[in-house]
């Protein structure tokens, strides 16, 4: 099978070399899975460069979590999938349902790898795509689309209609946390410091939009022009949580996710004049995506793909992803 690798000690995703390896076989209670599209994350550059949990690669690894296909084989003892089903893997291979249970994660530089033309999964680790979708669509949802999920529609603050919910930027997460909130009957606030991207996203259905460049103070814009906010969608991190936690309305919640502006000092203060909360969000279990896609079923919700790569361009899409044009989701298909 082909496979993209990156290397021991990887600094960057220029690292990434394409190898011809063996077909990997289902073993008892696992599952092969011939991959379609894959879908990058912002954690994946962080992979790459070394800087992920645990630092730089020990070994050469296949990267990326987010992947969709349909089961080549099973081993002996499954019995949730059958030959010929189409399925997308769990970012957290571990982590069934229930409270955080993290462990492995797919693409970390010890767990499998998705950015290959077939991997090996447990059957625990086996998700059956939502039917209304394409590989591609399917493929950005495992970390991304349960991510977003999580910080809507989990915890102890979920979306009911009717609330008001903030997004931060026009990423992956962010995306399609609009579309699953306005699904649910709940105005979206976005901010971005394009007001080209503004402008698609109010088509999106966002009811206001920020430039966070030009509304320096953005989280007191929200908080007085806007009402304040239910639920903040923080993708941001230290550096972004001030202001999101400002932009509240009583008892609101901050879903932090917190990778893209990880330094500076938040001072939670305003937390004690909403009685808001600030609750963290590593992605989601298996019954997260299972929730998710049904969700995604009954409201006929298309993931939003800025960008599509062929596998050999597998380079050219991390490229994009990290650039300034990206917008959504990119994706790679296979050829």
């Amino acid at each position: 099978m082909r496979a993209w690798m990156l290397p021991a000690g990887s600094d960057g995703f220029d690292k990434l070399y394409q190898e011809d390896l063996p077909t990997p076989e289902p073993g008892p209670g696992e599952v092969l899975i011939r991959l379609r599209a894959w879908s990058i994350n912002y954690r994946d550059f962080a992979v790459a460069a070394g800087q992920y949990f645990g630092g730089a690669l020990k070994a050469p690894a296949i990267p990326l979590s987010d992947g969709a296909g349909e089961v080549a084989a099973i081993g002996p003892g499954v019995t949730a999938v059958k030959e010929g089903d189409r399925v997308q893997g769990s970012f957290f291979t571990d982590w069934v349902e229930g409270p955080p249970r993290m462990g492995p994660a797919l693409g970390d530089g010890m767990s499998p790898g998705m950015l290959a033309e077939y991997v090996v999964l447990p059957e625990r680790a086996v998700v059956p795509m939502a039917q209304t979708l394409d590989f591609a669509q399917a493929a950005c949802l495992p970390c991304a689309g349960v991510t977003a999920w999580n910080a809507l529609y989990e915890g102890p603050r979920a979306l009911v209609p009717g609330m008001k919910v903030l997004v931060l930027g026009t990423g992956g997460v962010s995306m399609l946390a609009l579309q699953l909130a306005r699904a649910g009957g709940c105005e979206v606030i976005a901010t971005s410091s394009s007001d080209e991207k503004l402008e698609r996203v109010r088509a999106l259905g966002a009811s206001h939009t920020l430039n966070y460049k030009t509304t320096a103070d953005w989280g007191a814009h929200v908080a007085g022009q806007f009402g304040g906010v239910d639920k903040v969608v923080e993708v941001g991190g230290a550096g972004t949580a001030e202001q999101s936690m400002a932009s509240l309305r009583t008892l609101g919640e901050v879903a932090f996710i917190g990778v893209l502006s990880p330094e500076g000092g938040p001072n939670p203060r305003s937390l004690m004049m909403t009685g808001g909360s600030l609750r963290g969000i590593f992605v989601g279990s298996v019954a997260m995506a299972k929730k998710l896609n049904a969700a995604i079923d009954t409201n006929r919700i298309e993931p939003l793909i800025g960008a599509r790569f062929g596998f050999d361009q597998a380079k050219d899409a991390y490229a994009h992803a990290w650039g300034p044009e990206s917008f959504a989701k990119t994706v790679i298909e296979l050829d």
